[in-house]
């Protein structure tokens, strides 16, 4: 992106300036669980962070380079922590019309939507993905730290509707593994595991297959903003599929190195970027909201809320002074303070500091000058559009 590559003076950039939040709602160490490639990581040489009640691995070696192998070639990422919820039973899109901000009954076999879960204020419980696997099969994968409310949300809404949103709904997580492999070479890495064509799944499209001689699944989806495949598979045969991907060229990478990802292309992260007070419309994804449904359950607020205009929404900004901005950090405009950072940090891709946060709607506009108060100290910033980094397409 040129604008931003002469946005500001190049920024130097090193290892120690990445942050890697954890969740809000993590657990106690007694209570962290470890996933099924614990072990292969702790033999890859993994520094370990508690993650959303997850001990997962934050990075391997450089951070940057993990960042920079997803670029140019293809990276591995552990994402086994998300949840994997399967809905089985002739009511199940109607279930998932109450709950979700998409109409899973317009979701066509093998197909993906990224999609909101709001509470009754239109707050955002969680985003995450819904496939539809069949004609009255589902999966859903929320985030890990709030797997548990969205099955709370599911089973309160089954409750409630009675037998027009009958369904089965199965919590997987426990008895699979999900790894991504992301980047311009992903397809390559993958391939020669996998039983069937990968050019001929299309982004958002999810397809049973043999990998590694294990049945799973393979979605073309991602956190990365690059292209890629996230791939669900039995967690006794997990392990085998990492090495056999690494033997074909991919790299493992950790969560410090998704997350500088997903930063570069623009996408919120839940507990920082997006929670319950936060709505949709104000974080720039009113796209992925359809309240205008019967039996929505958070359809009323979210049209309230979509026909007033908020009063804040979600930006990008990028540095112009040195330093680094970090969640929490205030924004300011002529000395007032107008937002707060939910998130930043070095890009290694465009080689500046980023961030997103929420700003006064009326200075969030690209270009608005702003400054960012690092250490007490305010330092200059220009507010930016969304996504940071975007891939070539072929």
């Amino acid at each position: 992106n040129p604008h931003f590559l002469t946005a500001a003076p190049a920024c130097k950039i090193s290892a120690g300036d990445f942050f890697m939040a954890d969740s809000n709602s993590g657990a106690p160490a007694a209570a962290v669980r470890r996933t099924p490639l614990y072990d292969t990581h702790a033999e890859l040489g993994a520094r370990f962070v508690p993650f959303a009640g997850w001990d997962m691995p934050v990075r391997y070696g450089s951070i940057l380079d993990e960042a920079r192998a997803v670029r140019s070639g293809a990276g591995l990422f552990d994402v086994s922590h998300m949840g994997r919820l399967e809905l089985d039973g002739a009511g199940a899109a109607n279930l998932l019309n109450a709950v979700l901000s998409v109409d899973a009954r317009r979701l066509g076999v093998g197909r993906g939507r990224y999609n909101l879960v709001c509470d009754d204020e239109g707050g955002i419980i969680d985003d995450c993905i819904a496939y539809r696997r069949g004609k009255t099969r589902f999966l859903v994968v929320p985030n890990a730290s709030n797997t548990d409310a969205v099955l709370a949300a599911l089973t309160s809404a089954k409750a409630r509707g009675g037998a027009g949103l009958s369904a089965d709904v199965r919590n997987a997580t426990a008895e699979t593994a999900m790894i991504a492999c992301q980047g311009p070479r992903a397809q390559d890495a993958l391939q020669p595991l996998a039983d069937r064509d990968l050019s001929k799944i299309p982004p958002f499209r999810v397809r049973a297959a043999r990998v590694n001689g294990a049945r799973s699944l393979i979605a073309r989806t991602g956190y990365t903003g690059e292209d890629g495949f996230e791939i669900i598979t039995p967690a006794k045969d997990a392990a085998a599929t990492w090495r056999a991907l690494m033997d074909n060229g991919a790299s493992a990478c950790g969560l410090g190195a998704r997350d500088v990802l997903r930063l570069e292309a623009g996408l919120p992260l839940h507990g920082n970027d997006i929670d319950t007070s936060t709505n949709p419309y104000e974080a720039g994804l009113g796209r992925f909201v359809d309240p205008d449904r019967d039996g929505y359950a958070a359809g009323a607020a979210l049209r309230r809320l979509r026909d007033s205009a908020p009063s804040r929404k979600l930006a990008g900004f990028v540095m112009i002074g040195r330093g680094v901005a970090r969640g929490g950090y205030p924004i300011l405009r002529g000395g007032r303070r107008i937002g707060e950072v939910t998130s930043g940090g070095p890009s290694p891709t465009l080689d500046l500091n980023i961030g997103m946060g929420y700003l006064a709607s009326e200075h969030s506009e690209p270009g608005t000058r702003v400054e960012i108060e690092i250490r007490g100290r305010p330092v200059e910033a220009r507010v930016a559009a969304l996504p940071f980094y975007r891939r070539e397409r072929q």
